[in-house]
C-alpha cells in the first residue's frame, strides 16, 4: 500500500491565535509539509486544484514542480486536476512535462470539481460537469497514447494531426485516478478504461463509501481488466492525532467546529463515528485506519491524510506528519497481514513501464 499526506490549499483563520496566514505563507507550508513527508517515509503528496479564494493552489503543476526538484523518492500527485474546466491538450503536455522533470514519480486524480461559479470563468457549465469529464478524459488517453491525433468533440475545437509534447516518458502516461464524493458515472468512467478510483470519503458515512466503490470493482471485472478484488481503490481520511484521545479531541475541536466544510453541522463526536475524520491517540487512528478494508470492500492500494488546512497552525501540522511518520509502519504491517498475492500494489512508473502499459 502507498500512504501519504493530500491537501487543498485553503487559506483559513485560526480560531484559537486568531491568525490567518498569507497566501504566501500558505505556499512555502504546503512545500514543507511535501519534504517532511518524504523525510518521515511517507509515499504520497497530493494537491489540489481550486481556482476561488480561499484557495492557493491553481497551478499545481508549478507547485509539484517545485516539489520535485527538492525531493528525491515521493510520489507527487494532484488530490483534483480539474478534467472539466482544463483544456485535455494543456493537461496532456503540462502532466507529461512534469512526469519527465520528476523523472516519473507522478500520477493524477481526475476531478469535475463542484464550485458551481468556477466552470463559467473557463467558459463551461456545471451541468455539464459529467458530459465533460467523459469527453475530456477520453481525448486526454488519446493524446498521450497515439502520436498524432484527429479528434472532434462537442466542448472544444477539433484537432487534426495533432501531437502533444512532450510524449510521456519511456511512452508511458502517468497512472490515473478517477476521484469523486458521490458520482457513479465517474466510478463506471474509472472502471471502464482500468484506472484507479479514488473515493474522498471525508463526508459519507461507509455504507455510501461500500456502495461506489463495490460498483467500480463490479464494473472494473465486467470490463475484463481483472477480479474485482484487483482493482485498484484509493481512500481518504482526515487525521488529527495526539498522544492521548482527550487531547487530540479538546485540540482539534475549535477547528473542526469553526471550518467551512465541517463546522454548524454534525458535532465533532457523530462526525467521527460515521466518516473517516480521525482524532484520536495512535493506536485509536491505526485502528480506524485497518477498518478502512471493511469500507473499500477488501484490500485497497492507497490510503491518503489530511493534516493540513481549516486553520490548524503549521507546527502542528508538521506534528500531524511526523506522527503519522510514526503510525505508518504499523499500517504497513497490518495491512500485509492476509493481503492475497493476486491483489496488485499500487502502479508506479516503474511497474507501468515494465508492462509496457498503454
Amino acid at each position: 500500500m502507498q500512504f501519504g499526506i493530500f491537501g487543498v490549499g485553503d487559506v483559513a483563520r485560526d480560531p484559537v491565535s486568531g491568525r490567518t496566514p498569507s497566501e504566501h505563507d500558505r505556499i512555502k507550508a504546503v512545500v514543507e509539509y511535501a519534504k517532511l513527508a518524504e523525510d518521515v517515509g511517507l509515499d504520497v503528496f497530493a494537491m489540489g486544484e481550486h481556482h476561488n479564494p480561499p484557495f492557493i493552489p491553481s497551478s499545481p503543476t508549478t507547485l509539484l514542480g517545485y516539489v520535485a526538484a527538492r525531493t528525491e523518492r515521493i510520489v507527487l500527485s494532484t488530490s483534483t486536476t480539474l478534467i472539466t474546466t482544463n483544456d485535455p491538450v494543456k493537461i496532456a503536455e503540462d502532466y507529461a512535462m512534469l512526469q519527465h522533470l520528476a523523472d516519473g514519480r507522478l500520477d493524477l486524480m481526475m476531478g469535475r470539481g463542484n464550485t458551481g461559479p468556477v466552470y463559467p470563468w473557463f467558459g463551461q457549465d456545471i451541468r455539464d460537469g459529467i458530459a465533460l469529464a467523459v469527453e475530456n478524459y477520453a481525448l486526454l488517453r488519446r493524446l498521450w497514447r497515439e502520436d498524432v491525433v484527429d479528434w472532434e468533440g462537442k466542448y472544444r475545437t477539433p484537432l487534426q494531426s495533432f501531437t502533444s509534447t512532450p510524449r510521456p516518458l519511456d511512452g508511458t502516461p502517468p497512472f490515473v485516478w478517477h476521484a469523486s464524493i458521490r458520482s457513479p458515472e465517474i466510478a463506471e468512467q474509472a472502471a471502464y478504461y482500468g484506472d484507479g478510483f479514488f473515493h474522498n470519503n471525508l463526508f459519507w458515512p461507509k455504507e455510501h463509501v461500500q456502495r461506489l466503490v463495490g460498483l467500480y470493482r463490479r464494473r472494473f471485472e465486467h470490463y475484463g481488466h481483472g477480479t474485482a478484488d484487483q482493482a485498484v481503490v484509493g481512500l481518504a481520511a482526515h487525521l488529527f492525532v495526539r498522544k492521548n484521545s482527550q487531547d487530540a479531541i479538546r485540540e482539534f475541536r475549535p477547528y473542526f467546529d469553526n471550518s467551512q466544510a465541517y463546522g454548524h453541522g454534525p458535532s465533532l463526536e457523530d462526525t467521527t463515528a460515521q466518516t473517516a475524520v480521525l482524532v484520536g491517540s495512535p493506536q485509536e487512528v491505526i485502528e480506524r485506519v485497518l477498518a478502512f478494508r471493511d469500507v473499500a470492500v477488501g484490500d485497497y492500494q492507497r490510503q491518503l491524510f489530511v493534516v493540513d488546512g481549516i486553520g490548524v497552525p503549521h507546527r502542528t501540522v508538521l506534528q500531524q506528519i511526523e506522527m503519522l511518520g510514526e503510525i505508518v509502519p504499523v499500517l504497513r504491517k497490518e495491512f500485509a497481514v492476509g493481503r492475497p498475492a493476486r491483489v496488485p500494489d499500487a502502479p508506479t512508473h516503474a511497474t507501468l513501464s515494465a508492462k509496457g502499459a498503454r
